[in-house]
């Protein structure tokens, strides 16, 4: 051995004396949903919408058009009205909206499920596309716990650019800038794994046992994106429809009384349809008088949830001459929740563990 270097003897090999350590062998599991703004107020819903909707992937309008309408327009009026649609469901005793809380809460119950079935090897944690905790960020914590092997898990069952793509691109640009990067693996869609139908359907009877009213109707409510984006190739669409006939299915209900629709339809552009504020006022102006709407597209409750179809939606088919109106929880971070979160994950993680 060269005198001038000393040398001493690791787990891993042997290294310089003064070599820093190195933290590796760990496998991490980043959870990814959208986001919510850190406030309701002005500035942090502004920051919020700013970001949301200066991505090229959520919005393809062309730069030089696009530009002056969010800036000069929507970022001056928009940021005042939605603050007042998240304070009506912000979660005030942890000041945050009810999207950070659960997915939260989500991973740290993967982290218990992973615990007793691998022990201490693996380090779960979350973030969000757009605000915070941010996808770099928590990226490089499972690094600095010594992770080099990274499951991204993007909480979209369906598979849309405008959500599961531009979540990995975020990660991606984190992994750029690295000259040492993990090993990386991303979770598909899971739109018609049996384990989501089966636990989306058992958590919608469960709720529908709740209730003191039979619905007539299931309306099926997925998050809407411009109709060009389907156009263009995006499989949203179809995942969407076979996530709503196996649910049906499922279920054992026919198409009429177990309907699909679209809903947060935003700017002039046609989006997917039938839309779902439509398809509920004319529900209600048909007859019907009772009706309970679900989002099995969203992993867990959030604005277009809990203010969109539990309170616009409600009020539209009361006053149009509704009776009876439930909105059926998302999965959350519930029993039913938990296993398809956990399946995915194990899943994913073979070879892993």
């Amino acid at each position: 051995m060269n005198e001038r270097v000393s040398m001493t003897e690791t787990s891993q090999g042997v290294r310089p004396a003064d070599h820093p350590p190195v933290k590796a062998g760990r496998i991490g599991v980043l959870l990814m949903n959208l986001g919510t703004p850190e406030g309701t107020t002005y500035w942090p819903m502004r920051r919020y919408l700013k970001e949301f909707l200066s991505d090229r992937r959520v919005i393809e309008t062309p730069r030089l058009l696009w530009w002056p309408i969010l800036n000069l327009i929507i970022l001056t009026k928009r940021p005042s009205a939605k603050g007042r649609d998240y304070a009506s469901i912000w979660n005030n005793e942890l000041d945050e909206g009810p999207l950070k809380t659960i997915t939260r809460n989500q991973a740290e119950k993967v982290t218990a499920h992973l615990k007793s079935i691998a022990g201490d090897k693996i380090s779960v944690d979350w973030a969000m596309r757009y605000g915070k905790p941010e996808v770099r960020e928590r990226i490089q914590a499972l690094l600095d716990q010594g992770c080099d092997r990274i499951l991204l898990v993007p909480l979209y069952p369906q598979y849309a650019a405008a959500t599961s793509a531009t979540a990995c691109d975020q990660a991606f640009r984190a992994l750029m800038d690295m000259r040492w990067q993990p090993t990386v693996r991303v979770s598909p869609p899971y739109h018609d794994d049996p384990v989501y139908i089966e636990s989306v359907v058992a958590s919608m009877k469960q709720e529908l046992a709740k209730l003191t009213f039979e619905p007539e109707v299931i309306l099926v409510s997925f998050h809407g994106v411009p109709k060009e984006y389907l156009l263009k190739g995006d499989p949203y669409h179809c995942h969407c429809a076979k996530t709503w006939r196996l649910m049906r299915e499922a279920f054992g209900w026919p198409a009429d009384k177990f309907r699909m629709s679209f809903q947060s339809r935003f700017g002039k552009a046609e989006w997917l349809q039938p839309y779902t504020d439509k398809t509920v006022e004319a529900l209600a102006k048909s007859g019907v008088k009772r009706m309970a709407i679900v989002a099995p597209g969203f992993s867990a409750d959030c604005l277009e949830t809990l203010e969109e179809l539990n309170g616009e939606n409600r009020e539209i088919f009361m006053h149009n001459g509704g009776e009876e109106f439930a909105y059926l929880p998302c999965l959350n971070d519930s029993p039913e929740g938990m296993r398809v979160i956990n399946h995915i994950v194990e899943r994913e993680l073979q070879g892993w563990i």
